[in-house]
């Protein structure tokens, strides 16, 4: 097994939001990239790549490797104060089927 396909499919679910079933059938299966994505996500191993990433694009922008400021509209704040959490979660949140609808109830 090549490491290489494995991070590319791991990039592919983070990058498309696909779900996992749906990872294309040239990348390894799906339950070893899940395995991998889940054992470096625990143990910080995708943090530390995005933050190494993220220092190493600032500073080929010839910029700072940590932003000195910070910019925030008036329309973020707004959303802010209207619970901007919750509305993630609903969003975040599978639908519920109705009984009748999934066959179980007759």
């Amino acid at each position: 097994m090549n490491i290489r396909e494995v991070v590319n499919g791991v990039m592919y679910v983070l990058s498309t939001g696909c779900q996992w079933r749906y990872l294309p059938k040239d990348l390894p299966p799906k339950s070893t990239v899940f395995h991998y994505f889940n054992r470096w996500n625990c143990d910080g191993t995708l943090e530390a790549i995005h933050y190494d990433l993220y220092v190493k694009c600032r500073e080929s922008a010839e910029r700072d490797a940590s932003p000195t400021a910070a910019i925030i509209d008036s329309q973020s704040v707004k959303s802010a104060e209207k619970g901007g959490p919750a509305l993630i979660r609903m969003v975040t949140m599978r639908a519920k089927r109705s009984r009748a609808r999934s066959g179980i109830f007759s």
